[in-house]
């Protein structure tokens, strides 16, 4: 997904990833998360507003919400 090589993800490389990666991409869809939520998820992950987030807190971020139900999750990516 970090296709600049930089070590940090931007919300580009982000939103690439979750177009041509498919385990991504399902896993996206199953959890109903949409482009605008995966916006507002990562804003959340970038908390200095950098633009960037280390591949590392995101996935965190990701495994915390697969591992919460379903109804918080949501109300966690849309609020």
């Amino acid at each position: 997904i970090d296709e600049d090589g930089s070590g940090a993800l931007s919300f580009d490389e982000l939103e690439s990833g979750a177009k041509k990666v498919s385990e991504f991409s399902h896993w996206l869809r199953v959890m109903a998360i949409d482009d605008e939520d995966l916006k507002q998820l990562f804003e959340i992950v970038d908390g200095d507003g950098s633009g960037e987030v280390d591949p590392q807190e995101f996935a965190d971020a990701m495994f915390r919400m697969k591992n919460t139900e379903a109804k918080t999750a949501t109300k966690f990516v849309k609020h």
